[in-house]
């Protein structure tokens, strides 16, 4: 595993615990975004990018956080202890989207990224500071779904055609909700209203 490149976005010093955000990009070729620098009891770690977890709503079946009292939707109130606890009594309201599967992995990453953590601190304290970590080079690709699909031609991918957009969705024109016009356009409040 190479670590080719780490992005630290520093957090102002009015949060406790949190630090910086940052991306760390592996063999020049694959990015993972959204990990957390924290002071914790004993120390400084680096914490995963996570997703909060949900559940559903016994009456209307609507997904709601785990915090949540009361169903999103219909207002239904909701079992405040319903979230999975681990062994310490706590509860689960996170569940990591990447993270390393052994400590060694986890240590090159960890190590990676609070160097990175210092040397941005540094230079953030140099005048004419900007922070790289919104930074894309982004300019001579073409993110485009018509761009994407002929780079997989020019690699060896099959491609095949579009397929139009499922009824609904409005990517199809004939689905579009009609355009909202304007009380000026209509002459009075509630004149386009049918």
């Amino acid at each position: 595993m190479n670590i080719t490149e780490v992005r630290i976005k520093l957090v102002e010093e009015n949060n406790e615990r949190l630090q910086a955000f940052c991306s760390v990009t592996f063999g020049n070729a694959f990015v993972v975004r959204d990990l957390k620098i924290i002071e914790g009891t004993k120390g400084s770690f680096v914490a995963m990018p996570s997703r909060k977890l949900t559940d559903r709503c016994t009456s209307c079946g609507c997904k709601n956080h785990l915090r949540a009292r009361y169903c999103n939707q219909c207002g239904h109130k909701l079992d405040e202890n319903r979230a999975v606890r681990d062994a310490d009594g706590r509860a689960k309201l996170h569940a990591d989207i990447a993270h390393p599967i052994n400590s060694a992995c986890r240590e090159v990453i960890q190590a990676a990224v609070l160097k990175a953590y210092q040397d941005e601190r540094e230079k953030a304290k140099m005048p004419g500071y900007v922070c790289t970590y919104d930074e894309y080079d982004g300019d001579d690709v073409d993110a485009s779904y018509a761009g994407i699909v002929s780079e997989m031609g020019r690699t060896g991918y099959r491609t095949h055609a579009s397929h139009a957009a499922p009824r609904g969705t409005h990517l199809r024109s004939e689905d579009a909700p009609a355009p909202v016009r304007k009380e000026s356009e209509t002459g009075s409040f509630g004149a386009g209203i049918m």
